[in-house]
């Protein structure tokens, strides 16, 4: 899939749709100072345990996960986002389907 045209209004949860047993993403914007991707998650999928070098943020579109900062557990349900803070250890879980927007920031 293509970058949508900019200067349009986006219609966020419509623009990445949902595979069965699978996670499916699509970047909205690239730039040197960050990305912004579209995910859809399917029910059970997850994104293992990682650190990243840039703070990230998590926002849900709808659906509800399960996100793990440095152990500690937190529950994202639709309109409700996250900070995944630099150089911390973090992982996503689909409790149900879910569809986010994951902003990070490289400056």
């Amino acid at each position: 899939m293509s970058t949508p045209p900019k200067a349009n209004v986006l219609p966020l949860a419509g623009l990445v749709s949902y595979q069965e047993g699978s996670i499916v993403s699509r970047q909205i914007v690239k730039a040197e100072a960050g990305n912004i991707t579209l995910f859809a998650f399917d029910a059970g999928q997850e994104l293992s345990e990682h650190t990243a070098p840039f703070d990230a943020l998590v926002h849900l579109l709808e659906g509800a996960a399960e996100a793990s900062i440095s152990g500690e557990p937190f529950s994202l349900g639709a309109g409700e986002a996250i900070i995944l803070p630099a150089g911390q250890p973090h992982a996503l879980k689909a409790t149900g389907r879910f569809k986010m927007l994951l902003t990070m920031i490289r400056a």
